[in-house]
């Protein structure tokens, strides 16, 4: 048995409708995902950062056990200093 003209439009909205919802949900589902990784990498990031901000720390004070006990000074700008050369010798 065919479907009348409006049945069939009715048939073909329903099937529209169902579609942008699939449509819907997969762009929603994309979005978080991306929103995920940007969060995973901005977090890594600053993992990243701190992890050389604690070696660097470790290596200058290493390296000024070696010094006379009054040129030991480090200061955090020594310590910012080699952490960022650090991270960007890992991110190059």
């Amino acid at each position: 048995m065919a479907l009348t003209p409006e049945q069939q439009s009715q048939v073909d909205m329903q099937v529209a409708i169902q579609q942008a919802q699939v449509d819907m949900q997969v762009s929603v589902q994309l979005a978080l995902e991306n929103t995920r990784q940007t969060n995973q990498m901005t977090l890594m990031a600053a993992q990243q950062k701190l992890d050389a901000v604690r070696l660097a720390q470790q290596t200058l004070i290493e390296n000024a056990r070696s010094k006379p006990a009054d040129e030991r000074e480090i200061t955090p700008a020594d310590i910012a200093a080699f952490a960022n050369a650090l991270v960007a010798a890992t991110n190059a």
